[in-house]
């Protein structure tokens, strides 16, 4: 019988095959240990927890020898992160206190301690931070393997196998071969896992847990292979060898389709593929509307490496290098200024003479960096201290990142771009320490490049005192994802709330609109670095607001850059008066 399966969808296009059914969890045994025992249990646990790094480092060596397509930088790591985790203090005092003093068996207390600090997780605010729980399971899951000796759960499929003629059937009406894809479902893929299934045959994926911004999500956006994440119950509803497809625009998955849905998609897929492959031959094509406008389509990412794919995409810039990924996960041994630099030089320098925004890091009060961090004395550490607020009460950090970005300067063309401002005491707070960093760097000696000054709006009161921000900065940035949260009082983590979560409310719309105006007649450059940059759902509307910078993940550009080619921004102008005096401005974008 037919049936859909709804989730997330995090990786552009469609995939049609064979279900393989990754290995569930460990079933873990709880029992008491005599005290003579525990030193023995700690033991246990040590050679698992030192056999999974053995295993991860291995990976690592064996990414270094391929190439990018087959093992993208973001692969690595990852893999960092989750040695990091298997080292982190906390998970391992903690396990060896339920073994010490409460004399739980080893799988016992690993589970209770991942259990404690998964819902220090859940209580983070920020997706990202939240999200990387996943990435604690997966470590526990692969220390539990070790230690009862079970293999890792990434099967290596048989390619042809089939249920039967009717099955068998079927496949040759998709394609006229037995030579089927084979799609894998899973409750969760770790990196090394990732690595794993890119060197198999299998054609595309989904996951039970994870998030847009979830791990997963990142390496199936970098190897542009269709996915689809929190599906739920995916994995207990799906048979080994089940027909499935895979949407990735849409996500969802069919299970068990009919032979004309199986045409449609069939037919579907290499629509797209074609489509594709007609987006690629623009490339190099400037992006410039019908009536002459020049429209700078820029690049976000996380890592000094994602440079590279930025410029495949013909990207002409980098809009936004969230500089956070640099510090997550290193349980207070953050990076030094060498590292940063050497960091925000490579990416500088992969961008071939193209400008670069890094913006500040971004994490603080309920996502810190260590554990020793946390601030559990507020209700919502989404209003509490975080980005700027948290760089300028940590100024030793904030200054050893400035000077490691103004270093990077010397390499190139670099913006300096700050989160999460609102007040005028803030902005001059934060310009005297970028001062004081350049002191610093005079009084050493050390060479460093001239930067523009920019600020995000994403907070209201932002956006509601421009003439401020324009005194103080070189250009703006909208980051719309916290501007529609904060904007609307909507989580949009929050599933019971997630369908208020609205780019076209007015509000919303009115911000953007008068943020663009502003910077335009006072002469000055402003970006979307939001979602909404990326989705070609609002490309004619951010163009006829007079948007002439868009930054987007790189797989979007093309996309984004095809509905730049194909408008008029003088003819968009009346119709966006129209959507924003609208009381339902959604109607005139569909």
């Amino acid at each position: 019988m037919t049936f859909a399966i709804h989730g997330l969808p995090v990786a552009r296009g469609i995939a049609i095959g064979r279900a393989v059914l990754m290995a569930g969890r460990v079933d873990v045994a709880h029992y008491f240990i005599d005290p003579m025992q525990v030193e023995a249990e700690i033991a246990r646990l040590r050679q698992g927890r030192d056999a999974v790094i053995d295993e991860l480092h291995r990976l690592q060596q064996t990414i270094g020898n391929m190439g990018p397509k087959e093992a993208p930088h973001e692969l690595s790591a990852l893999l960092d992160v989750h040695l990091m985790l298997l080292q982190d203090q906390e998970l391992v005092s903690g396990v060896k206190h339920w073994i010490t003093e409460r004399l739980y068996n080893a799988e016992w207390a690993l589970t209770t301690q991942l259990e404690a600090l998964s819902r220090q997780f859940d209580e983070m605010e920020d997706e990202y931070l939240r999200e990387r729980k996943s990435d604690l399971e997966q470590v526990a899951e692969r220390v539990l393997r070790h230690m009862k000796g079970v293999a890792s759960p990434v099967p290596q499929p048989a390619l042809g196998t089939r249920r039967g003629q009717a099955s068998r059937q079927q496949d040759l009406q998709l394609d006229g071969t037995t030579d089927v894809p084979l799609i894998l479902i899973a409750h969760d893929l770790s990196p090394a896992d990732m690595l794993q299934f890119k060197q198999s045959v299998f054609a595309g994926f989904v996951t039970d847990v994870g998030g847009k911004t979830s791990h997963t999500a990142i390496v199936a956006r970098s190897m542009d292979i269709p996915a689809v994440v929190g599906a739920r119950s995916a994995s207990h509803l799906v048979r080994q060898d089940d027909w499935v497809i895979i949407d990735g625009d849409a996500g969802v998955m069919i299970v068990d389709p009919s032979p004309i849905i199986l045409a449609e998609y069939g037919f579907k897929q290499r629509q797209a593929e074609l489509e594709r492959g007609r987006l690629a031959r623009l490339t190099h094509t400037p992006a410039v509307t019908l009536d002459g406008e020049r429209i700078d389509l820029l690049a976000n990412i996380e890592l000094p490496e994602d440079a590279a794919g930025a410029l495949a995409a013909g990207a002409v810039g980098v809009g936004l290098f969230r500089s956070e990924f640099l510090f997550m996960g290193r349980q207070g041994k953050l990076p030094d200024e060498e590292e940063q630099y050497q960091a925000y030089k490579r990416a500088v320098e992969g961008m071939q003479g193209m400008p670069v925004t890094i913006r500040t890091i971004d994490v603080g009060a309920d996502k810190p960096l260590d554990d020793t961090r946390r601030d559990e004395g507020h209700l919502n550490p989404a209003l509490g201290l975080r980005a700027i607020r948290w760089s300028l009460a940590e100024p030793s950090m904030f200054l050893t990142q400035l000077r490691a970005i103004l270093r990077a300067a010397a390499h190139g063309k670099v913006n300096l771009l700050i989160p999460m401002l609102a007040h005028a005491s803030e902005i001059r707070q934060t310009l005297a320490l970028v001062d004081f960093a350049r002191a610093e760097l005079d009084n050493r000696g050390t060479a460093y490049g001239p930067v523009a000054l920019g600020a995000m709006i994403e907070i209201p009161a932002a956006a509601l005192i421009l003439p401020t921000f324009l005194k103080y900065f070189d250009f703006l940035s909208i980051g719309t994802n916290d501007l529609i949260q904060y904007t609307l009082a909507i989580d949009r983590a929050d599933e019971s709330v997630a369908h208020l979560y609205d780019p076209c409310h007015p509000a919303v719309l009115r911000l953007v609109a008068d943020t663009i105006a502003a910077c335009r007649a006072q002469g000055k450059p402003v970006s979307v670095c939001g979602e909404m940059a990326g989705d070609v759902a609002y490309t004619r509307l951010l163009l006829g607001l007079g948007l002439r910078s868009f930054s987007m993940h790189p797989a979007q550009v093309l996309a984004v850059k095809q509905e730049v080619l194909r408008a008029d921004t003088a003819r968009l102008k009346p119709w966006v008066v129209q959507v924003l005096a609208a009381e339902d401005p959604a109607k005139f974008l569909e």
